[in-house]
């Protein structure tokens, strides 16, 4: 009898365990992100948001330029189950219809002059001499790269619109080839630059400026494409940057800074990914994290491209 006891004990105890093994696995959640550079922070504040309202799920966020998170799917076939990109243009374009159906419009920015107040002529900088300032040989600037990051194209289509917005225009070709050494990835890693004041400036989000405490000079309207209604006059201008294949070109055409969010194809979890996106967009959760984050969250739509709205997901 004792035997027959320990070994039913044993069975028990293993059933048990199995049970609980099982019920890890399922519990237990990875949700893969693929985040363009300026989101770093309101996605870091996003993921614990989501993380505590469902226990077992663990965010893995990778940022880079929104044009490196593309080819990451499109070059180098890695899965992701959300992709959430500063331009929405490069889902519509590259990515849809092969690696997703769809893109939501969730949020959106303006570029501006980003210092502190330890850069040098900070306290002489405005709206009127910026230009000329940054010509300064004493001046270093820094942005990122139009091949890798929207805010390194929108850079140069910012200064394209500078040249026909301004009386007498103004060399942005001259600009551009100035202080080229500190071009980098994506926006955000040029703020250990500012930081570290091996910059004075660098041309940036105002969401950037705002989490990171940075001052900064806003430009017009005309200039700083954050408004929609002004889309016309941004495509005025354009810029070529590497495509999602070697050797291909992709062009740019100026146009209001609004970010996007899908679901690739090849997602391992495309419910709980619906869920993340739906806790972004909510505007009780998600949406408020934005804001004070320093970005205008807008009201969720799909993009004109989008081919299959997502399935269940209805806003």
């Amino acid at each position: 009898m004792r035997k027959i006891g320990w070994s039913i004990l044993l069975l028990v105890t293993l059933l048990w365990s199995c049970n609980t093994a099982k019920n890890q696995k399922v519990e237990n959640k990875v949700l893969s992100v693929f985040h363009a550079g300026s989101l770093s922070v309101p996605m870091k504040k996003l993921a614990l948001a989501f993380e505590q309202e469902n226990p077992g799920v663990k965010v893995q966020m990778e940022a880079a330029g929104s044009l490196a998170c593309v080819r990451k799917i499109t070059e180098l076939n890695q899965k992701c189950d959300v992709l959430a990109l500063a331009d929405y243009a490069l889902i519509d374009e590259l990515v849809i219809p092969t690696y997703a159906s769809w893109n939501i419009l969730f949020a959106a920015n303006e570029l501006c002059l980003v210092y502190t107040d330890k850069s040098r002529k900070a306290n002489l900088i405005n709206a009127g001499n910026w230009f000329e300032i940054l010509m300064d040989e004493e001046i270093h600037f820094g942005r990122s790269d139009p091949d890798s990051d929207p805010c390194g194209y929108r850079t140069v289509l910012a200064l394209k619109l500078a040249n026909q917005f301004y009386k007498g225009g103004k060399d942005w070709n001259q600009l551009l080839e100035k202080d080229t050494r500190f071009i980098r990835g994506k926006e955000t890693d040029l703020n250990a630059l500012l930081e570290s004041q091996t910059i004075d400036y660098m041309f940036n989000y105002k969401s950037v400026a705002v989490q990171h405490g940075f001052s900064y000079l806003e430009f017009p309207d005309s200039i700083n494409l954050s408004n929609p209604k002004l889309d016309q006059w941004y495509s005025s201008v354009h810029v070529d940057v590497r495509g999602t294949s070697p050797g291909s070109v992709v062009t740019q055409n100026g146009s209001s800074i609004i970010y996007g969010l899908t679901i690739p194809k090849n997602a391992s979890d495309p419910v709980l990914a619906e869920k993340f996106i739906r806790f972004i967009t909510d505007p009780k959760k998600g949406r408020i994290i934005i804001e004070q984050s320093g970005q205008h969250a807008l009201d969720p739509v799909f993009s004109l491209k989008s081919e299959k709205l997502g399935g269940l997901l209805r806003f």
